[in-house]
């Protein structure tokens, strides 16, 4: 599936689909857990995500509640990843790029799928 995709593209879309669930993952854990939980994972999420939320602060709407905050961030990187990317790769279709990290985490799924059906 990556093949006839640049390695850089392929690093810079890791990186920003990592942050991009991490973002929602922090808005997952917010809807069951307070901010200030002592939960180790959701700490991590939120120690990860504070300086991107910080980054974005500038241009996130005041009238937000602050649990909708980070999946609002998400979004950002998704239509990065979805319209300027495919964009910067020269592709005439935007979506073409077709999120290289989910089809990696699909195809393993699957992988670990076929084998538990054996």
């Amino acid at each position: 599936m990556i093949e006839g995709v640049p390695f850089w593209a392929v690093v810079v879309d890791y990186a920003l689909g990592v942050i991009m669930w991490t973002l929602i993952g922090r808005f997952g854990m917010r809807i069951f857990l307070p901010e200030d939980t002592k939960f180790f994972f959701a700490r991590f999420f939120i120690r990860v995500t504070d300086p991107i939320l910080r980054l974005f602060a500038p241009i996130t709407p005041g009238f937000l509640i602050q649990p909708m905050v980070p999946l609002y961030v998400a979004w950002f990187f998704f239509m990065f990843r979805f319209y300027v990317m495919p964009w910067l790769l020269g592709y005439s279709v935007m979506g073409m790029l077709s999120f290289p990290l989910e089809g990696e985490i699909a195809r393993a799924i699957y992988y670990l799928g076929s084998l538990l059906t054996r």
